[in-house]
């Protein structure tokens, strides 16, 4: 490529947002490939394919913005400062603004200060500006608080994976009753704030179906293999007793080959069963009330639950890839598709109501955590997107960049880089709709959450589009509107009161953490990550991590503590075949790492054993867990797990049919499966946890017992 079109190029993908390089590090820039810049921009609807399509391109964006009076979203940050929107700068003199509120209210004036700005109420509104030549721009104007909500002082809390937390009362996986159970306790007999969970967004039905919690069909929408059956109040009034025995004990087995035998998790047949019994259960007539309630959802949610619960209904029907599908079932707005809902619609109004009876045992389950005197409660996990052939994908398709794929560039720790299979939302589609997406996905999840944990949460910021059939090399970054995303973020969460946790591990853009703290969105800092980088590469000391975040000692993709203390991680990865250097010099950087940590912990007398301290292993971890509180962390996660010295990790990246990612249950060291109840009862757990509460009780910095 010559340089006169490398540069037109270059302008053209920074006016839609297209990077042409990336920095990996401060000191290194990698230029992303003209195949990828062109590929993002095609996404994108720009067609720079040739010289003379990139001169036409570029002279019409630039013309479109120079005639545009508005951008499609201009944010009004309630800071006080009464400082006119960035969007509104650079408007003709004599310019008239109108502003019409979610509300209702209509305000007009030639300036934005005085009664156009005064209270102006929080939401989304719309704003229009007349330019004296005629000229006219619409836009939505969120009006948001400066700031997200912060937890009430600081608390702990328990991190699991709730399909690996199995009850007494569980159908083979943890569920809904499991979590409300585990808030209750914790809540009221260890003094927990949270308990953090996976994403439990709509899985793609397969068979199998896809185990992973981050490549849901639908965001929106939870799966109802979480549901707790038996907690459904028209279950005790299915009339074939007879079958609801014989679905009790179907499930008791299901569940004992889990617990008992030493099977993995079998999604699908839980979700068999399950299925089987909903099929009784909705055939009792909903109560007065019931009937009221269902009607409500079905109205507040409108057509992107039909949409929802069509694509289920037309899954059943002809697979769960909708880009398979007769041609006119794949357009959700096709005549088709009208008549296929209408021949479903049994099918249709099924999977409605599964929605709804998911959503209100999500919501008790809040109920029942913030009952238990929780500050937060339940904390969600948000997946960074949603699968190519999924609810979602069709039914938000104009919304989606066709032919992309979101993953992340090569670095120290993947060279190859990463594709995630998951196709990215378009920035511009997001911003000419107001990013309604995103507005109806937050808001549902608020709904009940005590707080969200947003996974990669630097896509909030910009994204690495990989071109489908290429490798993850081949990619670019592509940006977003991190003001309106931020700013609705803020919106919705500060309506609900609820807490967002952004996960913001590996390599950050600079000025991301910054702008996520200025706003109040706490980050996620894990133990072995928290080292000076910048300085000798030691372990950080405590007084020098940060204040605004989520810590803890690991992550559903981390070994656990025990296994990372023992060096089992290493074995494990080696018996994959998935260590990169031999395994002697693994095994000694792994054990270098930990001794280091050991030390750190010694010198600040956190190790402390002693009658009742347990082993070894429990001390250490328990020291570990008492460093975290030496930190100003306002939240303190523990991986529940870790309390009765589980060896597995739940997911092991990198891998796929060799190792059972996200079918384990919670086990004890020796690899046998511990029930809720046992969990709760356990002398190695209640001990732990009491190192939480103790630390967090006592005011003094160093904690009960000084050091």
């Amino acid at each position: 490529m010559t340089e006169p079109l490398a540069e037109e190029l270059a302008r053209l993908a920074g006016l839609h947002g297209v990077a042409t390089s990336y920095s990996p590090s401060p000191d290194v820039t990698v230029a992303a490939s003209v195949g990828a810049v062109v590929a993002a921009l095609a996404a994108l609807g720009v067609d720079a394919s040739t010289p003379s399509a990139v001169r036409a391109a570029l002279a019409d964006r630039e013309r479109e913005l120079r005639e545009r009076l508005l951008p499609p979203t201009v944010v009004h940050w309630d800071d006080g400062s009464g400082r006119t929107p960035a969007g509104l700068a650079g408007l003709p003199a004599g310019t008239r603004l109108r502003v019409e509120t979610e509300q209702g209210e209509v305000r007009e004036g030639e300036t934005w200060e005085g009664e156009l700005s005064a209270a102006l109420p929080a939401g989304v509104h719309l704003l229009t500006a007349t330019a004296p030549d005629g000229r006219v721009g619409r836009a939505h104007l969120v009006a948001a608080p400066e700031r997200l909500p912060t937890p009430e002082g600081r608390s702990y809390g328990l991190l699991v994976q709730l399909y690996s937390l199995l009850s007494t009362r569980s159908w083979g996986m943890g569920d809904l009753g499991d979590l409300a159970e585990l808030a209750g306790w914790a809540g009221r007999v260890a003094g927990a704030g949270f308990v953090q969970v996976n994403p439990l967004h709509a899985a793609v039905p397969g068979s199998p179906t896809d185990p992973s919690p981050y490549r849901p069909s639908s965001r929106r929408f939870p799966d109802p293999v979480h549901l707790r059956v038996a907690d459904i109040p028209e279950f005790a009034h299915v009339e074939d007793g007879d079958r609801v025995r014989g679905l009790v004990e179907r499930a008791d087995r299901l569940r004992a080959t889990v617990l008992d035998k030493g099977a993995l998790i079998d999604r699908d047949a839980v979700w068999e069963l399950k299925r089987e019994a909903l099929r009784l259960v909705l055939e009792v007539p909903l109560g007065p009330g019931r009937q009221a309630a269902y009607a409500d959802f079905l109205a507040e949610e409108g057509d992107v639950l039909t949409d929802h619960a069509t694509w289920c209904a037309l899954a059943e029907v002809h697979g769960s890839d909708w880009e398979r599908w007769p041609e006119g079932l794949r357009n959700p707005r096709s005549a088709a598709t009208a008549r296929a809902r209408a021949e479903l619609a049994e099918r249709v109004d099924f999977h409605a109501r599964l929605a709804w009876l998911t959503d209100t045992q999500l919501t008790a389950a809040q109920q029942a955590a913030r009952a238990a005197g929780m500050s937060v409660g339940i904390v969600h996990d948000l997946a960074v997107g949603v699968h190519p052939g999924g609810a979602d994908a069709w039914a938000q398709q104009d919304h989606f960049a066709a032919g992309m794929s979101v993953g992340a560039p090569p670095d120290a720790f993947n060279a190859r880089g990463q594709d995630w299979g998951l196709p990215p939302w378009r920035p511009d589609r997001l911003a000419a709709s107001g990013h309604a997406p995103y507005r109806r996905l937050l808001r549902a999840l608020f709904r009940y959450a005590g707080a969200l944990r947003i996974d990669h949460v630097m896509g909030l910021f910009r994204l690495w589009w990989v071109p489908q059939g290429q490798p993850p090399t081949e990619g670019t970054y592509v940006r977003y509107d991190a003001e309106a995303m931020l700013a609705l973020l803020a919106l919705e969460a500060s309506r609900a009161g609820a807490v967002v946790i952004g996960e913001d591990l590996g390599t950050v853009e600079p000025g991301v953490r910054e702008t996520l703290q200025r706003h109040g969105v706490l980050g996620t800092s894990v133990l072995w990550f928290e080292r000076d980088w910048e300085g000798d590469g030691r372990p950080l000391p405590p007084d020098r991590w940060r204040a605004d975040c989520l810590a803890t000692a690991t992550t559903h993709d981390l070994p656990p503590t025990a296994a990372r203390l023992t060096g089992e991680h290493v074995e494990l990865r080696d018996s994959l075949g998935l260590l990169a250097r031999p395994p002697a010099e693994e095994r000694a950087e792994a054990a270098a790492d930990t001794a280091e940590w050991l030390a750190l912990l010694t010198r600040l007398g956190l190790l402390r054993s002693g009658a009742g301290s347990g082993s070894d292993e429990e001390v250490e971890i328990q020291g570990l867990h008492r460093f975290l509180l030496r930190t100003p962390a306002r939240m303190i996660g523990v991986w529940l797990p870790d309390g009765v010295g589980d060896r597995r990790p739940q997911n092991l990246p990198g891998t796929w049919d060799q190792y059972p990612n996200w079918r384990l249950p919670i086990a004890d060291a020796e690899g046998r499966p511990v029930t809720l109840e046992d969990l709760t009862a356990a002398p190695r757990v209640r001990a732990l946890l009491e190192v939480l509460r103790e630390g967090l009780s006592d005011p003094s910095p160093s904690g009960p017992d000084g050091g």
